[in-house]
């Protein structure tokens, strides 16, 4: 099994200054190397890459490269689980001023509460961050996430991956949909939803 993780919004709390209101992580999950290439060329051969020829990213696209990305990805192989963390709920002040602890605690939530899903899991994460904290990130993951789930826990670079940019444009949609100020807030979460499993708010 390979899952693939990054994120929309940032780590930061100075909501009035520019930072995310609302931070998605999500995780794109293949059953097996072969069902993670299917997608892959499905990126590669897409509409999509008519338009844009460097990485995807969804806050980065125009809306018309998104919506050929979803169209091209809507029955790949995979499915996609998220936690959605609005920041007004966070009381934790480590969480709110150590940026590389939040992220940590989330990422490992999300894995956590997985319904079962992961058995025996490859786990590649977008390799931002320092050598240390990556270390530490993967270290944590394969020891506290439910045992049996991962096995493997490893960064990729996402200017060259595909897949992570796939869990990018994932993570992209499910946060704009919590943009109430947006009326396509639900437009590119709409199209992926055949391959959502879960969609779980942080409380």
């Amino acid at each position: 099994m390979l899952v693939y993780i990054d994120e929309s919004g940032d780590a930061g709390f100075k909501v009035e200054r520019g930072s995310s209101p609302v931070f998605v992580a999500a995780m794109v999950m293949f059953g097996d190397a072969e069902d993670a290439a299917l997608t892959r060329d499905l990126i590669k051969g897409s509409a999509a890459r008519q338009l844009h020829k460097g990485e995807f990213k969804f806050s980065k696209s125009r809306d018309e490269v998104r919506d050929r990305f979803f169209r091209a990805v809507a029955a790949g192989p995979f499915r996609v689980r998220a936690i959605v963390v609005e920041k007004a709920v966070i009381r934790s002040a480590h969480l709110q001023t150590d940026k590389e602890s939040f992220y940590a605690f989330f990422v490992k939530q999300m894995l956590r509460h997985d319904n079962g899903r992961l058995t025996n899991a490859k786990v590649i994460i977008d390799g931002s961050g320092d050598r240390e904290f990556r270390q530490k990130l993967s270290t944590a993951i394969r020891r506290k996430v439910r045992e049996g789930a991962v096995r493997d826990c490893r960064f990729s670079d996402s200017k060259t991956d595909p897949l992570i940019q796939l869990a990018d444009m994932c993570a992209g949609a499910i946060a704009r949909s919590f943009r109430a100020d947006r009326r396509d807030a639900y437009r590119w979460r709409d199209m992926l939803r055949p391959r959502l499993d879960d969609v779980w708010r942080f409380q």
